[in-house]
């Protein structure tokens, strides 16, 4: 049988111990070898009256039980003569319940300055006296535990209990101080929250509700965080019929305007949605966590934007999106960009013909990542980082695809979308999106950059960006030309490879866009003219295919005629420009295609490789140990550091475990192995992390722990102060390693 829990020798003061919790936790103390200071003034519940019979009949349960206990009759308002009392009688104090309390219930409307200021008194400033008075013995013996009681009414308001509600919040704010306070001195307090039938709750609920409230269920709870065994510090605990949670605060990640930017009411309601999204909630214990975003909004410069475009967000924030395709698609994307009209072409078979020699056109590379952002739009609407308009504003003005060799007949890929660059081009703007698509090994097949130009979002005061037209055909005749027509119904069978954009398909909708009718899509005429190039240039080979990048100048309608014209340039370069024959409009330009000298050999994949396992750490990196060895070296070296810095660090060092002091304050043991005594800033970090800290500048410190990768505690500047080090020879850390693996060697 597992030996219980006991108090033998502690002094246990319970205010308010004349009946209901109090009286409850009382005799469990005094069952179990503790000293018991019953303390209750015998009032009524609202206050009133006073008596000694409470306190005297506790005493007298506690020694029948064989325990021993004094009785105390004091206001805890009078905080130091129950301390007193214990004094007088016990000699000390060990552990202290604040559990009383009274009631003076009435609507904020009704409640009179006396209702409001005796509860307070009582509750709040009581609780506070006698803590107050029995403090200075805990911090001299470097003991004491200490649990508080707060309410649910405090911790989320009650109709009725203004000044409850207030007292008790005041209550919990008073012991997360003193956690913090007390916790060097092995001081250890927790607030709890009960829900148990006394003379607080016997008018708040039904008698056959009460009947199972009883206080006997919360006590427990008390006796463990009262414990010398137990080391939880700062919780917050609801309990009741037999039931205990432990709370704590949430946040939100928030949004952060930067401090440099000034915003409005009508911001803050555009960006309410991810102020108040609890759904990545972070739960911040310290005052130093709390700091933490309010440091990175000092701190990180701001772009501005408007209703549309948030520059920060999208600076800071990525967008992942995952997709497959198989040769299916890719056969199908092939008839959609008019790939094999002639069945009998065995050049352009290759394309749709998967049991074949079949490849992919390079073109399809923008495909993928286009899919799946328009399958999140058709779900939910364009959730780009940062970017809040609808396709309603949005023309495809240029593209840039990359591929980085033949790419795979399917695959399974993930798609990183990182904003770039917006250009202000008032009342419009122009926004490039970078996307890298990876297969499932991690390896990068293709490289996008999608460049949009959105109607009526500019005006923030941005860049207006390069006007100047580039890949511009030279003045001579074009090295090639390739004439196609496009079918009557080449939306209609474009589209089956994912764009679902209604403007290429509906005549009312194009109608209200000023379009006769559904035009050509975008990337389906960069889909011909990227065809065309092939076949003008590769000889229908796609395989040396490495880049397009075109810019979008007018609409093609389906069943109009493309030529595409081309001239060669040196270092495998070929300029394109394509025009609408019936029109005479051009609609591709500035555009420009390269080719590999020879054809790119992707890497050959193992079927069970684990690109999501780390990497195997080098054998002879640089440890802990070398890094402190270096830093006491230096210190002795330059003994006016420790004037300079004046501070003592604690490092505590994760994977693998292990902790250091650096001790320049005073001055024993100045580096060592080990826990300080009291240190004034303490570091937490990956082991792998440390050299950073002690050799980078300060901003690459920073960024560590802006990234969360570095907690400091206590004298959070201080830690600036370590900058003062980062003058040691680099060097030194690659001599202080091979002397230790020389040693290891011997």
């Amino acid at each position: 049988m597992t030996e219980q829990l006991r108090y033998d020798n502690k002094v246990v003061i319970i205010t308010g111990a004349g009946a209901g919790l109090g009286r409850q936790h009382a005799l469990m103390f005094g069952a179990r070898g503790a000293k018991v200071v019953v303390n209750d003034l015998g009032g009524d519940i609202a206050g009133g009256g006073k008596s000694s019979a409470a306190a005297d009949a506790v005493v007298e349960e506690i020694k029948a039980l064989g325990g021993d206990a004094v009785a105390n009759y004091d206001s805890v308002e009078d905080g130091a003569k129950i301390v007193q009392t214990a004094l007088d009688t016990f000699g000390t104090v060990d552990v202290l319940v604040n559990n009383a309390g009274i009631l003076r219930d009435a609507s904020f409307a009704k409640m009179t300055d006396a209702d409001w200021d005796l509860i307070l008194r009582i509750h709040l400033n009581g609780t506070k006296a006698v803590t107050h008075a029995a403090w200075p013995i805990l911090r001299d013996k470097a003991y004491g535990r200490i649990v508080m009681t707060t309410s649910a009414a405090g911790i989320y308001g009650n109709f009725g209990q203004a000044n409850y509600s207030a007292a008790k919040l005041g209550i919990y704010g008073l012991a997360n101080t003193l956690a913090e306070e007390g916790r060097a001195k092995n001081i250890f307090v927790n607030t709890i929250a009960p829900i148990a039938a006394s003379r607080l709750t016997e008018t708040a609920f039904p008698e056959e509700f009460l009947a199972n409230l009883k206080p006997e269920a919360v006590s427990p709870l008390v006796g463990w965080l009262a414990h010398e065994n137990c080391t939880e510090t700062k919780g917050l605990f609801e309990v009741g019929a037999g039931y205990i949670a432990k709370l704590r605060w949430e946040r939100t990640r928030g949004y952060s305007f930067g401090a440099d930017r000034a915003f409005t009411p009508d911001d803050v309601a555009r960006q309410w949605n991810k102020i108040t999204d609890f759904a990545d909630a972070e739960h911040p214990v310290t005052v130093n966590d709390t700091f933490t975003a309010v440091m990175q909004s000092v701190h990180t410069k701001t772009f501005g934007g408007n209703e549309f475009i948030d520059l920060d967000v999208a600076m800071r924030e990525e967008l992942v999106l995952e997709s497959a395709y198989d040769e299916r698609d890719l056969a199908i994307y092939a008839l959609g960009v008019g790939a094999a009209r002639d069945p009998m072409d065995d050049d352009e078979r290759k394309f749709v013909y998967e049991l074949g020699d079949f490849h992919a056109l390079p073109t399809w590379g923008v495909m993928p990542q286009s899919n799946a952002m328009l399958a999140l739009a058709k779900d939910g609407g364009l959730k780009l980082p940062g970017m809040s308009y609808g396709f309603d504003r949005v023309l495809h003005g240029e593209q840039y695809t990359e591929v980085r060799g033949p790419l795979p007949k399917s695959a399974k890929l993930k798609h990183i979308f990182k904003f770039k660059q917006a250009y202000d081009k008032d009342p419009h703007a122009v926004v490039v999106f970078g996307v890298s698509t990876v297969d499932e090994h991690g390896e990068e097949i293709v490289y996008n950059e999608m460049t949009s130009f959105v109607r009526g979002a500019g005006g923030w005061g941005g860049e207006r960006g390069p006007s100047a037209d580039i890949n511009v055909p030279p003045a001579r005749k074009p090295d090639a030309i390739v004439e196609e027509a496009t079918d009557a119904n080449q939306t209609l069978l474009y589209r089956l490879s994912g764009d679902w954009n209604p403007l290429h398909a509906d005549p009312a909708f194009a109608k209200a866009f000023g379009y006769d009718k559904p035009i050509l899509h975008g990337l389906c005429t960069f889909g011909h003219v990227g065809r065309h190039v092939v076949k003008a240039m590769l000889g229908n080979d796609p395989r040396k295919f490495k880049s397009i990048k075109v810019r979008f100048a007018e609409p093609v309608f389906p069943g109009e005629t493309l030529v595409t014209k081309m001239w060669k340039e040196a270092g495998n370069r070929v300029i394109v420009e394509t025009s609408v024959k019936e029109r005479d409009k051009v609609v591709i330009k500035n555009a420009v295609v390269e080719f590999y000298d020879e054809i790119p050999v992707r890497k050959p994949k193992a079927a069970s490789e684990d690109t999501d396992a780390p990497a195997t750490a080098e054998p002879d990196k640089v440890l802990p140990q070398d890094v402190f060895a270096v830093i006491a070296d230096h210190v002795a070296e330059h003994p006016e550091l420790a004037a300079k810095v004046s501070t003592a660090f604690q490092f505590n060092l994760n994977n693998p475990e292990s902790h250091w002091v650096l001790d320049l304050k005073t001055g024993a043991d100045t580096v060592r192995e080990g826990i300080a005594d009291k240190a004034d800033c303490t570091i937490e970090l990956d082991a792998d992390l440390l050299h950073t800290v002690v050799t980078a500048p300060l901003a690459d410190v920073q960024k560590l722990f802006f990234g969360g990768q570095m907690k400091v505690g206590g004298d959070v500047m201080a830690s600036n102060k370590l900058t003062e080090l980062s003058v040691i020879d680099p060097d030194r850390y690659d001599k202080a390693k091979a002397r230790r693996l020389a040693g290891n060697v011997t």
